[in-house]
């Protein structure tokens, strides 16, 4: 696409991949942006679910579409910065496949159980666990997603038993733990809030450095005895590499103005997503910087897909 077809983007529909099933904080926050993001641009964003292999099928998709500017991807930190550190071969390369436009936000981590298992704490609950002769099951988006690296950091720094169940994204796995059939889950805190709202599963701890705002009686991992135990998540929208630069940077400016938009701010927030609608360079640099981290934390956890 030329200077000029740049100067009258979007004039079509433009179609935002998230690699994951609908429910999911990836989810949540793509369809809190994709409906502002649509009214600025003056076309509809339109919200793509396409998930499979922890991400790596619909990122795939949007790695090798048309560079035009029309096919996004909504890029979560599991998959872009993890997974290749777990899958033996990658459909894609972060690095080279993908331009970042700007981050979405931060979204903050939490533990939470099934009502009937008999544990009120983080300190209950790892004990629980231990007495366990199979463990105790803990869902995640998927194997090498950023709850379970948090939930391996976690077995690994405190001996728990705990047993890793790999979901295709957040919402199955949120409704097998409201149902009762998974004891126990490390998720976004966007996709647990409003069961843990009502009562329908327990919220035992955050991973964030501080208590959230919208949790304020959910004490830290650290709080809960586990020092020095920070891991958050991010999500972000990126589009095919060789997208003219023009029109990344209209994306970008048009998404820092809707995440930081009073109204799509106090959704994200209360959801537990801080936003941030940072530039593509900036972006980039946390992508290289959480790739270079996460090679460690794979190699210690041994964690393979």
């Amino acid at each position: 696409m030329g200077a000029a077809h740049a100067a009258d983007y979007p004039s079509k529909p433009i179609r935002l991949i998230v690699p994951f099933a609908a429910g999911g904080v990836t989810d949540t926050g793509a369809r809190v942006v994709a409906e502002k993001l649509s009214a600025r641009l003056g076309q509809q964003v339109v919200v793509d679910n396409r998930p499979g292999a922890s991400g790596n099928i619909g990122t795939q998709g949007a790695a090798t579409a048309e560079p035009d500017g029309y096919t996004l991807v909504v890029g979560f930190d599991g998959t872009l910065v993890i997974n290749p550190h777990v899958f033996p071969k990658m459909p894609f390369d972060t690095l080279k496949d993908l331009a970042p436009v700007s981050k979405i936000g931060d979204a903050a981590l939490v533990i939470v159980t099934h009502p009937s298992v008999p544990a009120k704490n983080l300190e209950q609950l790892i004990a629980y666990s231990k007495k366990q002769q199979n463990g105790v099951s803990y869902g995640s988006a998927g194997t090498g997603s950023t709850p379970h690296l948090a939930g391996e950091l976690l077995r690994l720094r405190t001996g728990a038993n705990f047993v890793h169940i790999p979901y295709k994204g957040g919402g199955q796995a949120m409704s097998d733990v409201v149902g009762g059939t998974l004891p126990m889950l490390y998720t976004a805190v966007a996709g647990a809030y409003p069961f843990i709202k009502n009562g329908q599963i327990n919220a035992i701890a955050v991973s964030t450095a501080q208590r959230l705002a919208s949790l304020p009686d959910t004490p830290t991992v650290q709080e809960s005895g586990v020092a020095d135990f920070v891991v958050n998540s991010w999500i972000g929208i990126l589009a095919p590499a060789k997208t003219p630069a023009a029109i990344v940077d209209r994306l970008q400016k048009e998404i820092h103005t809707v995440v930081h938009s009073p109204d799509v701010k106090e959704r994200l927030a209360s959801l537990g997503i801080i936003s941030s609608g940072s530039t593509p360079a900036a972006f980039k640099q946390e992508i290289e910087q959480d790739l270079k981290k996460y090679a460690q934390i794979v190699k210690s956890a041994k964690i393979q897909n």
